[in-house]
């Protein structure tokens, strides 16, 4: 009888399966990482092998004077420079007033016209007193040849006679006052009674104003100010009017500034009124000063930080260096230096990222 022994045998497991298949995988691996940190350690212990620091890139400008024009636009409204309020000097009633807002009116024409029934009255009983009082000078003169009248008599007479004279002009010149006319050539801008009303003195009647007397008033702040003379050139443009500017020039400048706002009023003539343009309309004035020699740069390089303005000036080792500066007036992309700078020096305008004080810079084209 032949006996067979059988032998149980364990099956394999998945794990064991993958670590024996990714064992030649890995120890492939470790070699290459072995050479490549042997490379890299034998690169670093080659003399002469360190890389250089990298440069730091600007762009750069050098500061030169330049002959500047500044334009200003500042928001104004038009008035009538020519103006006349007219009042009543004579109380009484209005008899005739035939002007309406808007009516032209030539110079001297009569505008109105108050009662001057009871100043008529008096005027001739004061022509009547003065002429009693001629009538006593004369037959005093007479007796006073004949010795029949004191010189004294004669002189009382003379200054009543003077007296009732001064009377007659004060009633001439107050009936005067009750016909009211135009002291220009204009047009009725307010009219405030009507006919038939009874005015007080000092009652405001009616205004007339010059229409060719328009102005443009417009505030000023008190930097601009100083470069601002008379007669410099301007432009209008009223809105109302659509976008056509009218030439004009600064009139005159007011010498005081607002407290308030620090600005001073100017005010601009037109050289011709333009149609349709009255007063009260909103208006934009440009305003060009006189060229001015300046120190400029572009509005990039200046910088701020707590200690206040400063730019990165380049040397001529080619380190930069720092430099507190104060600004004055910015015009456009530029703004002017007013300390700090002086022409012919080179100043960073890009770049500043990490830069700081003796630090070598390459100046590139921006």
């Amino acid at each position: 009888m032949i006996l067979s022994t059988l032998v149980p045998v364990e099956p394999r497991s998945p794990r064991r399966r993958r670590a024996r298949l990714l064992a030649p995988l890995l120890g492939s691996i470790a070699l290459v990482l072995s050479l490549l940190g042997g490379c890299s350690r034998e690169e670093a212990s080659t003399p002469g092998s360190a890389r250089a620091p990298s440069e730091h890139l600007v762009a750069a400008i050098q500061v030169e004077p330049a002959s500047t024009i500044t334009r200003h636009e500042r928001p104004g409204s038009l008035r009538f420079r020519r103006l006349v309020r007219l009042f009543s000097q004579e109380e009484g009633r209005v008899t005739q007033f035939d002007l309406f807002e808007g009516d032209r009116v030539a110079a001297d024409a009569l505008l109105v016209v108050l009662d001057d029934d009871l100043l008529l009255a008096e005027l001739d009983r004061a022509r009547a007193t003065r002429a009693q009082a001629e009538l006593d000078v004369q037959r005093l003169s007479d007796l006073v040849a004949r010795r029949a009248a004191s010189d004294a008599e004669l002189s009382q007479a003379r200054t009543a006679l003077a007296v009732a004279e001064a009377d007659v002009r004060l009633l001439e010149t107050r009936l005067a006052f009750t016909r009211i006319s135009a002291p220009f050539a204009g047009v009725v801008t307010e009219r405030l009674v009507e006919p038939g009303d009874f005015v007080g003195k000092n009652t405001h009647l009616l205004t007339i104003a010059d229409p060719d007397s328009l102005v443009a008033e417009v505030f000023v702040s008190e930097f601009i100010l100083p470069g601002v003379r008379r007669a410099d050139p301007a432009q209008v443009r009223i809105d109302a009017l659509g976008t056509a500017t009218f030439p004009a020039q600064v009139l005159r400048i007011h010498p005081q500034l607002e407290a308030t706002s620090r600005q001073g009023l100017i005010e601009l003539a037109l050289e011709e009124a333009p149609p349709g343009a009255a007063a009260g309309q909103f208006v934009r004035v440009t305003l060009e000063t006189a060229a001015v020699e300046r120190l400029m740069i572009p509005f990039r390089a200046l910088r701020r930080d707590r200690d206040g303005e400063l730019v990165w000036v380049i040397e001529e080792s080619g380190a930069v260096a720092r430099r507190s500066v104060r600004s004055g007036l910015q015009m456009d992309d530029r703004i002017e230096i007013l300390d700090g700078l002086t022409a012919g020096e080179r100043i960073v305008t890009r770049g500043f990222l990490g830069l700081s004080e003796g630090k070598t810079v390459r100046v590139v084209p921006e």
